[in-house]
């Protein structure tokens, strides 16, 4: 059975948000932000927050801890665990799948990471053999261009993706946020990009923002 917290509606679901926790964290992370955005206009949307493998991790010493994939370094240049983050992006499939199986078309399914899961969610977004109603990567960077095998599951004008990164980001420079959108634009994905006056995190005016763009992006595609 898959790892992950499941916040179910009063009711049946009619979509799902599958969120993602970046390095470190778990599915707890943002488990709580439920309430508010079932209040800004998702009642009936399940939210799924899997937790990451515990493994061991390059950059923290070879500690073991949760992670999508291995870092192996820190630098803007660094190689990419590619490996590591087709093996999260088929848990993801998996996680859609039986999304599907229960009666939710794909395209009621967004995908949000933040972080090291921005990256996943990406990737397995880009790949995805089936519509989804659009990704949002908070915090992140695209890995896309260290897979030469990665082909769009579907055709990228059909894709919408949102990207939001702090400007005050030590972690993951906000410069990585704009060239990740450069890089999608150019493979002609639609792609949003806010920025916030914040560091590596989430804060409450951009979490208004998410509630609205989750919405949008679910009740334009209801059937």
């Amino acid at each position: 059975m898959d790892q992950s917290i499941v916040s179910e509606p009063v009711g049946p679901a009619d979509s799902a948000v599958i969120w993602l926790h970046g390095l470190g964290a778990s599915g707890d992370d943002f488990a709580p932000v439920v309430p508010m955005l079932r209040a800004a206009g998702l009642p009936q949307t399940r939210f799924i927050f899997p937790h990451a493998p515990v493994q061991p991790v390059t950059v923290n010493g070879g500690m073991a801890m949760p992670a999508w994939y291995d870092i192996v370094a820190m630098d803007l240049a660094r190689k990419i665990d590619v490996a590591g983050i087709r093996r999260s992006a088929t848990r993801v499939d998996q996680i859609i799948a039986a999304q599907i199986a229960d009666g939710i078309e794909s395209t009621r399914i967004v995908l949000v990471g933040f972080s090291q899961g921005g990256a996943v969610a990406l990737y397995a977004g880009v790949r995805s053999a089936v519509p989804l109603a659009g990704i949002l990567a908070l915090s992140t960077y695209w890995v896309g261009e260290q897979d030469t095998s990665l082909q769009p599951g579907v055709p990228p004008a059909e894709l919408p993706i949102a990207i939001h990164h702090g400007t005050q980001d030590p972690v993951v420079p906000f410069v990585l946020g704009e060239a990740a959108k450069e890089s999608l634009e150019a493979l002609g994905y639609a792609t949003e990009f806010q920025a916030f006056a914040m560091p590596h995190s989430v804060v409450p005016e951009q979490l208004a923002v998410i509630g609205q763009w989750m919405t949008k992006r679910l009740h334009d595609n209801s059937r």
